[in-house]
């Protein structure tokens, strides 16, 4: 089976998708090259299809900026990491919409309380924006931190979200 290219119109910019079927393997607010770069080495030399939508993810993102915060929480994703990126990505996922955490937080809640560094840097590496939630993590004392795409795109996030 091929995976999917698609791109997905939201306020805040283009978002563009790559998926095996319903599982998501990248999601940017960059370009489609970049979200090829990022796969697993074991996707690499898989077929590629572009696509209008991808079935479920593009409903459930669409949902999302709709007003269903809680939407995302149902798209499954796969990214390639280290086991402390992986543990730290699934940590952010349990960061609720409406609510931030720390990068200290996160370490802490990924098994490692004195990797902070590796917590941002999971933040960074991370290629699944939106929903793998990396936008919910901020400063220890609350200011907002770095954001790939720009800190104007995080602000908006957080704000959709209900956090003013």
């Amino acid at each position: 089976m091929a995976l999917q290219i698609s791109t997905l119109k939201t306020p805040i910019g283009t978002l563009n998708l790559i998926a095996d079927q319903e599982i998501l393997l990248g999601a940017n607010f960059s370009s489609i090259k970049a979200l090829k770069e990022g796969l697993d080495p074991i996707y690499q030399k898989s077929e590629v299809t572009t696509v209008g939508r991808i079935r479920v993810i593009s409903t459930l993102l669409t949902d999302y900026f709709d007003g269903d915060l809680s939407a995302i929480s149902a798209i499954k994703t796969s990214q390639p990491g280290g086991a402390f990126s992986q543990a730290a990505w699934k940590s952010m996922r349990r960061v609720r919409a409406g609510k931030v955490i720390s990068y200290a937080e996160l370490a802490e809640k990924s098994g490692n309380p004195r990797a902070v560094r590796a917590a941002g840097s999971a933040c960074a590496k991370n290629a699944i924006v939106l929903v793998v939630p990396c936008h919910r993590i901020v400063k220890t004392g609350g200011a907002l931190g770095n954001y790939a795409y720009g800190i104007d795109k995080k602000e908006w996030l957080l704000a959709h979200e209900g956090l003013a």
